[in-house]
């Protein structure tokens, strides 16, 4: 809601009401060690809200039927459901059409689809495709099993010492051999978040096309596919509230067009014949076989839930969450925080002095407080800042400040142990 004033419109957010909406989310309600539940690791996965546990069983226990396929009822409430689910996601991401919207297992799934698919059509021995260094594994494995088919060059766009890209050696590693580009958008271990719409425009005047990985931005930021112009934008369910396996491959109807089929069976054929193949229409075209009928539906729901909560309210609530969980781990004496961009997500990596972050995740845990700890699937982030692996706590909408401070104290206990 904008209220008018003499001066520029101010957007009124609606009152965020986060006790309220941690009544939405079960698990939250049980204890670990005997404490309650803080849980802190929504860079890995996202808890999901009654709303999204009781789609998924109605599902099975109403409509379960494959979909497309029959004539019979169920069948057909099914496939009506699938199909709204489409138009739901085809409507937050804002993307132009229907078609454009490809159902995936996740993420790590519809990366693996473009550098198939794109990298059979156009990438040729001697050609170049840029990722950067900030990349999760899913982003960098793709392309290097492409690279060794094709005889290809994967160049790698470096950082500084705070998590950020450096943009004038991005702009260097680009030639008349780069093919394309694909990205993260926010940086599932650092908590960097890329300068994606200046990647595009560079890469564009060059007419080269870039893929977003959006796995850690689409549930806190709100994502406008044409107005960022990307060409390729994939992203999981299960970091948006939604079951595991589902996610989304947005892709320009004119580039997905053009691109032969990922995978072969199922709704991806329009006819059959020993002798030859014909291909269904977009979206179909790129989704062989059964897929993740419940999951796809149940992504729908999530995507209800996160509107009716707004997300400007979600916005202005997590960043107000981060400044204060960014001050209290800087309070911390000893603790080092690895990941410092000026622009950043609700992650936060760190490393406790003289204490290994396997041992900071296992005491946590009797504290009933849930992080990660690991390479975060970014082994050459790891390596670029001389560390085997961080702990990291990661943000939602549904934590609090008490739970910071909860952490924040609980770290110090982590020390006492050590002492």
């Amino acid at each position: 809601m904008i209220s008018q004033s003499n001066t520029e419109p101010v957007i009124q957010i609606p009152a965020f009401d986060v006790m309220k909406i941690r009544e939405d989310f079960p698990i939250l309600k049980q204890l670990i060690h005997n404490k309650p539940l803080v849980y802190l690791d929504n860079a890995a996965t996202t808890q999901k809200p009654q709303m999204v546990i009781d789609k998924e069983k109605s599902y099975y226990e109403e409509i379960n039927s494959n979909i497309h396929r029959g004539v019979h009822l169920l069948s057909q409430k099914s496939t009506m459901e699938y199909e709204t689910a489409r138009e739901k996601v085809m409507r937050f991401i804002n993307a132009k059409y229907l078609s454009e919207i490809i159902f995936t297992k996740g993420t790590t799934d519809g990366i693996n689809l473009i550098a198939s698919s794109f990298g059979e059509k156009y990438v040729h021995e001697g050609d170049e495709i840029i990722i950067s260094h900030l990349e999760h594994h899913s982003n960098i494995v793709p392309w290097q099993l492409l690279c060794q088919r094709k005889n290809a060059l994967l160049k790698v766009i470096p950082i500084n010492d705070d998590g950020e890209i450096i943009f004038e050696e991005f702009e260097k590693l680009i030639t008349e051999k780069t093919k394309i580009i694909s990205v993260v958008h926010a940086s599932n271990s650092l908590g960097t978040i890329n300068p994606i719409k200046e990647i595009i425009n560079k890469a564009h005047s060059y007419n080269i096309p870039v893929l977003i990985d959006g796995a850690q931005s689409v549930q806190h930021y709100k994502i406008d596919v044409k107005e960022l112009d990307c060409d390729f934008f994939v992203f999981s369910g299960h970091k948006l509230y939604a079951p595991t396996g589902a996610g989304v491959l947005y892709g320009k109807e004119k580039l997905l067009e053009e691109l032969p089929p990922y995978q072969g069976g199922g709704d991806m054929i329009s006819s059959v014949t020993f002798e030859k193949t014909t291909y269904n229409d977009l979206p179909y075209k790129f989704e062989a076989g059964t897929p993740n009928i419940s999951g796809g539906i149940c992504l729908g729901t999530a995507i209800d839930y996160v509107n009716s909560i707004g997300f400007d309210s979600i916005v202005a609530y997590e960043n107000e969450l981060s400044l204060y969980t960014e001050n209290k781990l800087n309070g911390i004496e000893k603790l080092k925080r690895i990941g410092t961009a000026k622009n950043k997500s609700s992650v936060f990596s760190f490393v406790l002095e003289g204490i290994h972050p396997h041992d900071i995740g296992t005491i946590l845990d009797f504290e009933g407080i849930a992080i990660r700890t690991g390479h975060h699937c970014t082994q050459p982030i790891m390596e670029r800042f001389g560390i085997p692996a961080t702990a990291r706590a990661s943000l939602a909408f549904y934590n609090t400040k008490e739970e910071v401070d909860f952490l924040t104290s609980s770290i110090k206990k982590v020390f006492e142990v050590f002492a």
